[in-house]
């Protein structure tokens, strides 16, 4: 089912192209003269003889000479870079925990996900992208992150599947495993990537990301972890599962909540009466999910 594109967002990382472009092309070239230092910084390499563009926030504790862990945050659609970072308010979060953000910029204001926006090599751009903040921002490969909202979050999906090895875990908010590429099968990661998620119940897309859900975790062989229900605030629901590869995952439902980020004060689909934070989460998440061997 196609969705209606005003209302998609995303964050997001590939290897090789999909449903609606080819696969991986020209090089990411990054912008000359780039000086790592913490910071924020804007930044133009070029890919597929096209000027892209992303913002990157290096925390006041950034050492270059010492591996930091990376998150990559994709908007929605329309959106762009600077939009999600009001929304999500990453910035805050890495500079007490002392990780680096990207917020790369979908052309024309959207990525090549499994349901749109575009036909861009997303996933060879964010591929290359991700490469290129390992080899010279020194993010430390075993804790390379992607998240994302509605459009970003169903690139995040993409790339865990396409972009074997490189992501150690996903956040998606309003986003989902859907489209015409999942549906063979073998459209699952080749290596471990744990997933957490975040579903209102108001969103006229719920079923649609549940369904998808529920064909990951049974695609993964996904088993609810024993013991005790996960801790929720009154009204939520979160559910934990381990997959048969190691990998976690982790849901929240909050039946309150529209199309939105859960949390959020600010910016462009804000829940800040949603009851938790999807920025905390998502980061307590990625800290203790780094990339399986």
């Amino acid at each position: 089912m196609r969705r209606t594109i005003a209302v998609l967002a995303g964050l997001v990382l590939v290897l090789t192209g999909g449903a609606c472009g080819g696969k991986g092309g020209t090089a990411t070239t990054p912008a000359p003269a780039e000086r790592p230092a913490a910071g924020d910084h804007e930044l133009t390499p070029r890919h597929d003889g096209v000027e892209r563009r992303y913002l990157l926030h290096a925390p006041p504790g950034y050492d270059p000479a010492r591996p930091t862990a990376l998150v990559i945050a994709l908007h929605l659609f329309p959106g762009s870079g600077a939009g999600m970072r009001e929304l999500t308010g990453l910035d805050a979060r890495a500079d007490r925990e002392n990780f680096l953000v990207a917020y790369p910029d979908g052309r024309d204001g959207g990525f090549n996900a499994l349901i749109c926006c575009g036909s861009a090599d997303d996933v060879g751009f964010l591929t290359t992208l991700t490469g290129h903040l390992v080899d010279t921002w020194r993010a430390d490969p075993d804790r390379v992150y992607l998240t994302g909202i509605s459009n970003g979050g169903d690139l995040s999906f993409r790339l865990a599947v396409e972009g074997t090895g490189l992501f150690a875990a996903i956040g998606v908010v309003s986003g989902g495993y859907s489209g015409p590429l999942t549906e063979p099968d073998s459209y699952v990661p080749k290596r471990p990537v744990s997933v957490i998620t975040f579903v209102g119940g108001q969103d006229r897309y719920a079923g649609i990301f549940q369904d998808g859900l529920r064909t990951w975790q049974r695609r993964l062989g996904c088993r609810p972890l024993p013991g005790k229900a996960p801790a929720a605030p009154a009204g939520l629901q979160r559910a934990d599962a381990r997959c048969a590869d190691g990998s976690d995952v982790t849901v929240w439902s909050l039946p309150e909540m529209g199309h939105s980020w859960p949390g959020a004060t600010s910016g462009q689909l804000a829940a800040p009466d949603a009851g938790v934070s999807a920025t905390d989460l998502i980061w307590e998440f990625f800290a203790a999910h780094p990339r399986r061997t």
